[in-house]
């Protein structure tokens, strides 16, 4: 059963990406096969380094969160350890764990007794890690682990390509914004030239000072800018056609 529940998360890691869903959501779904492939787990959660900080971004269950928000207060826990050694760690009972002795008695309270912490290792680099958590005590024996370890490889690299694809399609966004504002810009510096019959030179430096003066952005002056020449337009297209005979 194990097995196959593992080859189950595999496959559906292998899948993840052909879709168009948010980072968050994509994250989530890394940590929901965890959960579906590690025998003995009721949550997991995923713990990224941000400026060199562990940060869990996702999480499964309220839970798991809470776990992850105590070894971040105090700075110690199976998550800490296994991002600061890549190592695999694991604990059944955590109340008596003598390894973290603030942070076991704190969540056993919470009534989790049981982590697995698996590095997210992408060759010698560490990601963050994966943070698996049961109730009940010794939940994580040696063939939770060797499960564990083999589904933390492919969701490193599952995690390090969907990071990459959202970092693609931010700058491809924001690339499209320029180019838009970029054009917006361009249109309205005409309609400047047309109406005062400036420069183009002369014509940008009028919509910076406006832009100062107004404390608006150029690209929102610049629209403001050709809507009220689009206005003006369709007016004296009105009143040329009540006019005609």
């Amino acid at each position: 059963m194990a097995e196959d529940d593992l080859n189950d998360s595999l496959i559906s890691l292998s899948r993840l990406l052909t879709g168009h869903q948010p980072l968050r959501d994509t994250l989530t779904r890394i940590a929901e096969f965890a959960v579906h492939a590690i025998p003995g787990a009721d949550g997991a959660g995923l713990t990224m380094l941000e400026a060199d900080r562990p940060q869990t971004v996702v999480a499964t269950a309220d839970f798991v969160q809470q776990v992850d928000d105590v070894q971040y207060g105090i700075g110690e826990g199976p998550c800490l350890m296994a991002v600061a050694t890549g190592r695999t760690q694991v604990a059944g009972s955590l109340g008596g764990e003598e390894r973290w002795p603030r942070f076991g008695p704190r969540v056993g309270r919470l009534g989790v007794h049981s982590a697995l912490s698996l590095p997210l290792l992408l060759g010698d680099q560490v990601l963050g890690a994966m943070n698996v958590y049961a109730h009940e005590k010794n939940a994580f024996g040696p063939e939770a682990v060797r499960v564990g370890e083999a589904y933390s490889g492919p969701a490193a690299v599952s995690v390090h390509n969907a990071q990459i694809l959202a970092t693609s399609q931010r700058l491809a966004e924001q690339l499209q914004q320029a180019l838009s504002t970029r054009a917006v810009i361009d249109q309205a510096m005409g309609v400047m030239r047309s109406r005062t019959g400036c420069s183009a030179a002369e014509a940008r430096d009028r919509l910076m000072e406006i832009s100062r003066k107004q404390g608006l952005k150029v690209s929102l002056v610049a629209q403001n800018l050709i809507d009220g020449a689009v206005r003006s337009a369709r007016a004296r297209s009105v009143r040329s056609t009540q006019e005609a005979p």
